[in-house]
């Protein structure tokens, strides 16, 4: 099976995680792509495979070089929740410039996303326009699982040993959660779920989520004066008070942001959802206290208990633990380099499963994966860029 193929059958899996869910992984349909996953590892000839009661599945293809030690490689086999990922109807096409016109809605616009026309010549996998595509991660898993093969029928290609993790539920912060140190034979490792190829990231966002409860009173409107408190007008005040300019559309590279993922409520109770980011953790701090500041200060007009807040750490930024070990940088930027990838070292305006994993002991940077437009309708990935990573992850395994 070539990583196109091998693509395509990933991605004819619904993998959508669920943030509401308290289960292990979080939806069932993790479960059976995993049970998939499973059987094709031990079909290509990796050992040690294991699935383990929380769908974490883990694997190990041994050295062939006399060397003891390993290279980790981690993919996620969930895809996010904020589109849906339910019947996905890939398309293969030739991009010769200009805009893609998606099979069901809409379009991928030059306007929209100028590097498109960097793509010109190359195969892409694009979406019908309705759901995401899933190659965040499931372009990581194909280049891993493909690497490995190719490995294993080269035998005359010497490695170290490589520990394989395919985790569920990266999309919902959950995916470092379950993972089993003593599983995995690496005492480093990449995650290879980043964006477009040559992308080398070990800076990530500080994290945080805020949770903003407002409790109003109802009464019939037409009796309301001075007596109602609309819990919904209330929250809105609530969110003015956030820097409009500090958001996501209006950020990039280092800048951080509060986001509203989701506002529900009536004129009783209103909740709001928030996410906190920022690179830097002196700011990421003074954020936080700016989210309960503004609490505080909507309790002084409309009276205590009108809005509480839960403010909760996500993740943590992982340049501090990836720098005392800057050769996987390093080795990195050689690999890509050795097969004709240039190599570009950029922040994570996110967060990853290796952040986690690196704060437990596990030094884990990010590499990329050749998709593009993560979580959206627009998502797509280049079949020349999935095979050159391909290649990068071999030549990290000879290193």
């Amino acid at each position: 099976m070539n990583i196109k193929e091998r693509f395509l059958k990933y991605v004819s899996f619904e993998t959508t995680s669920c943030e509401e869910s308290k289960t292990v992984p979080s939806t069932e349909n993790q479960r059976v792509f995993a049970e998939y996953l499973k059987n094709e590892l031990e079909s290509i000839g990796l050992e040690s495979v294991q699935l383990d009661e929380n769908s974490y599945l883990y694997a190990f293809l041994p050295a062939n070089n006399g060397s003891d030690s390993a290279i980790g490689f981690i993919s996620h086999m969930d895809t996010s929740p904020s589109v849906s990922g339910k019947d996905i109807s890939p398309e293969s096409v030739i991009y010769t410039g200009g805009d893609i016109k998606l099979k069901k809605c809409g379009e991928i616009s030059v306007s929209a996303y100028p590097f498109l026309q960097d793509f010109v010549g190359q195969e892409l996998i694009v979406t019908d326009g309705i759901t995401l595509l899933g190659a965040d991660d499931k372009a990581g898993i194909a280049e891993i699982v493909t690497a490995c093969e190719y490995l294993i029928n080269h035998p005359e290609i010497e490695h170290k040993g490589i520990a394989v993790c395919i985790t569920p539920d990266e999309e919902i912060g959950r995916g470092a959660d379950c993972f089993d140190f003593s599983n995995f034979r690496a005492k480093c490792a990449y995650t290879v779920d980043g964006g477009l190829l040559g992308e080398i990231e070990y800076e990530n966002f500080n994290a945080a989520s805020a949770l903003f409860t407002v409790n109003g009173i109802n009464i019939h409107p037409g009796d309301a004066k001075n007596k109602m408190k609309n819990s919904v007008l209330i929250a809105l005040e609530l969110m003015n008070l956030f820097p409009k300019a500090e958001t996501p559309a209006h950020t990039e590279k280092y800048e951080g942001f509060y986001h509203v993922c989701g506002i529900t409520g009536d004129e009783t109770k209103t909740t709001v959802n928030m996410i906190i980011r920022d690179h830097d953790m002196n700011l990421f701090e003074k954020r936080k206290s700016f989210a309960q500041n503004a609490a505080d200060y909507i309790n002084s007009v409309y009276g205590e208990n009108t809005v509480s807040v839960e403010i909760k750490d996500s993740y943590y930024n992982m340049k501090p633990k990836i720098l005392p070990h800057i050769e996987l940088i390093k080795n990195a930027e050689k690999a890509m380099q050795n097969v004709g990838v240039t190599p570009k070292i950029v922040p994570i305006r996110g967060g990853t499963d290796g952040a986690r994993l690196s704060y437990e002991g596990l030094p884990c940077p990010n590499l990329s994966t050749g998709g593009a437009n993560f979580h959206s309708v627009h998502e797509f990935v280049s079949v020349d860029s999935m095979a050159k990573m391909t290649e990068v992850l071999i030549e990290l395994a000879k290193m």
